[in-house]
This record gives structure tokens, sequence and C-alpha cells, in this order.
């Protein structure tokens, strides 16, 4: 399908879903082998009521969930204190990050990361090209906690 003109893309900021549902949720883990798996569960609630609850006129013809690859991007170049006072990531969610890449692609729905990147910074590069195409981009970007 070509993008142009009255398609509408939707970006989700798969990170700040992770984020979200791993602080929105008690710990949950998977019973046959105790695998941390309760961001996981809250991201796959969130992007399913993200795919049912847009219908309309504004309903997304194209949609993609964009996942940071990395902590080190470009900005910790040009500043070597960039979320330097950020904590590090929990260990319990690590091994739920590529599980959430997985269950994205479940949900016939693409899922993009660039090293380097972080994905705001994808999201605006393809929000400006969608626009240059003739079509709308909308971004998801849920608050941390």
């Amino acid at each position: 399908m070509t993008f142009g003109k009255g398609h509408h893309l939707h970006l989700i900021d798969g990170s700040a879903f992770i984020f979200r549902a791993y602080h929105a949720l008690p710990p949950l883990t998977r019973k046959s082998d105790g695998l941390p798996i309760g961001a996981v569960a809250g991201f796959c609630n969130m992007l399913h009521r993200y795919v049912e609850g847009n219908t309309g006129p504004d309903a997304p013809t194209h949609v993609a969930v964009i996942f940071d690859k990395g902590s080190h991007t470009f900005r910790n170049e040009m500043y070597d204190l960039y979320k330097a006072n950020r904590d590090a990531m929990p260990e319990d969610l690590r091994p739920q990050i590529p599980l959430t890449r997985s269950a994205t692609e479940a949900f016939n729905i693409a899922c993009k990361e660039k090293e380097g990147f972080e994905a705001d910074d994808i999201i605006a590069t393809l929000a400006v090209q969608a626009r240059a195409a003739g079509g709308v981009a909308r971004s998801f970007h849920p608050t941390r906690t």
C-alpha cells in the first residue's frame, strides 16, 4: 500500500508503553519458569486497547510501534551527562523487552528501532516523512512514571 493523501500513520512509543506497563502492574511471573511477564501483559493490554479503540475518520491506515535500541545514542556523544540521573533499567524488566517486540509483531503491527537513536527521534523522522508524502501522522507516548 502506498502512503499519501488520506492516509493516517499512528506511531506508538513502544519503550514508553513498556515502562508504563511495568510500573502500573504488580510483578507477574510465568509459572513454568518464573520469567517476569507483568510488563508484557500490560503492554499487550495497552496495545490491544489502542487497536480496538481507534475507529472513525482519524483511524490509522498504518501503525508502527517504535522502540529504543540500546541506551547509548548520538545524544550521549553531544552531552556526556545525557540522562545521567535516570535510574538503571530494573533487572526483571530486561528479559521482557524482546517479548514486547514479539508481541507487537503478533499483533501484525510494524516494529521499528535503530541503533544509536531513541524512539522519539525515529517517531519525529517518520512523522515528517508521512506529512511530506501528504498523509497525517500522530504519535502516542504515554507519560512515564
